[in-house]
Order: structure tokens, then sequence, then C-alpha cells
């Protein structure tokens, strides 16, 4: 009798450890789940708000139909504009409601290597992962900065007359650290 009780503790036990880690577990590393999440993400890396600042090239885009920046402006050797015309000569740390000149800190060019604008889905994903093309950042830091980074956040807060990203940063940021939790697997 004492060796069912002992085998029957020791099976309860176990069964009990493996459900509690099969919820712990679920939802992470889930490839498909995961792809579907990254294609959310997309809806926003790719909403004119963040992908004008991300250019294949040299020249940054503007506006929802993406035409060129204005004034010739290009990326420059440190994606801060030309030598003679810094992003930082028109756009300050926050909106100009009176001009219409958008601002935020760190206001720049995304690096050539974040450059996102002709990528498809599945190339999109791998550049957001590759620390050599996203600034070195591991995928917490991505989680981090797409959920709190006061630049991304001007997605949100575009000034008057200019169509937000989709969402919040904070839906976003909660929709990027879901996609990391569940493996951050790409699309097909």
């Amino acid at each position: 009798m004492r060796t069912k009780t002992f085998f029957a503790f020791f099976a309860l036990l176990f069964a009990s450890s493996y459900v509690i880690a099969d919820g712990r577990s679920e939802g992470r590393d889930d490839p498909k789940r995961s792809a579907e999440l990254f294609l959310e993400t997309a809806k926003v890396y790719r909403h004119p708000r963040c992908i004008n600042c991300h250019p294949a090239g040299s020249k940054p885009t503007q506006g929802m139909d993406m035409h060129p920046h204005v004034m010739n402006v290009v990326r420059g050797p440190k994606d801060h504009g030309a030598v003679a015309m810094q992003c930082t000569a028109c756009h300050g740390v926050k909106n100009n409601e009176a001009s219409g000149v958008p601002g935020a800190p760190k206001w720049a060019v995304a690096p050539l290597s974040m450059g996102w604008q002709g990528l498809n889905d599945r190339e999109l994903c791998e550049a957001i992962k590759d620390k050599k093309k996203n600034h070195g950042m591991s995928l917490e830091q991505l989680v981090e900065h797409n959920a709190k980074d006061e630049l991304v956040g001007w997605a949100w807060k575009p000034g008057a007359g200019r169509e937000p990203a989709p969402g919040t940063q904070e839906s976003f940021g909660k929709l990027v650290a879901e996609w990391v939790a569940t493996g951050a697997h790409c699309p097909n």
C-alpha cells in the first residue's frame, strides 16, 4: 500500500509539474503564432510614420504618399543630414505647432542598416532581429526600444494634420514583446 501511495504521489507530482511547466510555456516558441504576431507588428513598421525615416537609400521620404523629403534632404555621413543641412536645422525635440515641422528627441534618419523600404515580410523580420542591422539591440532591447523610445513614440504623436501609426506605442510594445516571447519567428 505504501509503495502504491508513494508512486501515486510522484506520478501526481510529475503530472502537476508538467501542467505547470506547460502552462508557463503556453504561447512560447510557437512559430506559427510568432510569425502571425510579426505580421501585425509589420503594419506599424511599414506605416509611413515609421518607414519614411527608414529609407533603403540616402533620401528619407515624408507624408502618407512617401514622397521624397522636401528641400532635397539626404541621410548624410552620420544619419543626421548633410553637413550643411542637419536634421536639427528644422526638426526640434518636439513638434512645432506653429510651423507644422515635426520633432522629437534624437531626430535623425535611421542608420542605412535599418533601411526597411522595399523589404518583404521575412526580410523585414530578419533585419529587425539582426544585431548587425538593428543597431546592436538584443530582442529584449528591441522590445524596450519599441515600447518606450521617444523617437519611436513620435509615430503616435506626429502633430496636427498627420495620421498616427496604428494603435498606441504601449500596444505596439506589448505586441513586440509577445512576438519575442513566442520565439521571434519570421513569416515565410
